[in-house]
């Protein structure tokens, strides 16, 4: 006897899974609410589990649920990949991406795989680094772009490109004129960070913090477009990738400052779910990620 799990009831699965709600799953996927149910229905006897705990008309996710959904995912991939087998369809991609190369990089990388494959369709979502990774557990990315090495069971990290930290300071600012700037100076000066969980911010407290051991109340800000106006007024130094300082360092409105701690290098990763099905379009588009990125470095 053949398999009795259809696409449908996984599509529906996977629906109410990410809506909590058979009502909205349900428009989501274009089936009536009764439909939505009975398909839910008839793959949890199939399966003799129950996928779901119930709490009035929210639904969420149990162990079993939680085991399926992967699954469920890279089916269903697999079966969207065969509809357009015979069809030159679009690439359809979720792309996540860190602030420093969700604003700086992922942009470059879209324009040109856009012009390549111009009826791509590629949505973007930029957070800190822990944002995106919970958004690439949840397999609501397709392949995620990070800062920061953050290690995750579910999560395959690889280099993608190299990146370094400067430090950066108005033209102005006390610090300038130093041409050897000491720890202490560092460590007393008044930092404007990046918040905690960004990748700018873990390199920061591995790389620098511990030779300069507490600072003065830093303040934090989550953008770094706000962090080159507040240090190019003068209010405080910053820790910065190279990319994002690059036209304030060529307009003069920002200056690297010496570093007593030598180059600030880091590695930016790329990461995909260890269960994503790698449908075609993923795989065209890893490839050009990869070859862009070598010739970034070349």
């Amino acid at each position: 006897m053949g398999p009795r799990i259809t696409l449908r009831q996984l599509a529906t699965f996977t629906a109410i899974a990410e809506h909590g709600n058979v009502t909205q799953a349900a428009s989501a996927i274009a089936l009536s609410q009764s439909a939505a149910s009975q398909a839910l229905q008839e793959l949890e006897r199939t399966l003799q589990t129950r996928l779901f705990d119930r709490s009035g008309k929210r639904l969420a996710l149990n162990d079993n649920g939680r085991a399926l959904y992967p699954k469920a995912c890279a089916l269903l991939a697999q079966g969207y990949e065969l509809e357009g087998l015979f069809q030159q369809a679009p690439v359809q991609l979720a792309l996540g991406a860190s602030r420093s190369i969700g604003g700086y990089l992922l942009p470059q990388l879209m324009s040109g795989f856009l012009a390549e494959l111009p009826d791509s369709r590629l949505q973007l979502q930029v957070a800190n680094s822990c944002e995106i990774l919970a958004a690439l557990c949840e397999f609501r990315l397709d392949v995620a772009f990070i800062e920061a090495p953050i290690q995750h069971p579910q999560v395959q990290l690889l280099p993608w490109v190299e990146d370094e930290l400067l430090l950066v300071a108005a033209p102005g600012h006390a610090l300038v004129g130093e041409k050897r700037v000491s720890l202490e100076q560092l460590a007393s000066a008044r930092w404007i960070l990046r918040e905690a969980g960004s990748g700018t911010r873990v390199t920061f407290e591995q790389q620098v913090l511990p030779r300069l051991g507490s600072l003065q109340a830093p303040l934090e800000v989550s953008n770094a477009e706000a962090i080159k106006h507040l240090v190019g007024n003068g209010v405080g130094i910053s820790c910065l990738s190279q990319r994002v300082v690059a036209n304030e360092l060529q307009r003069g409105e920002l200056v690297v400052l010496d570093n007593p701690l030598g180059p600030l290098r880091r590695t930016f990763f790329r990461a995909l779910h260890v269960d994503k099905y790698p449908t075609t379009g993923l795989r065209r588009f890893l490839d050009f990620a990869t070859a862009w990125a070598q010739r970034e470095r070349g």
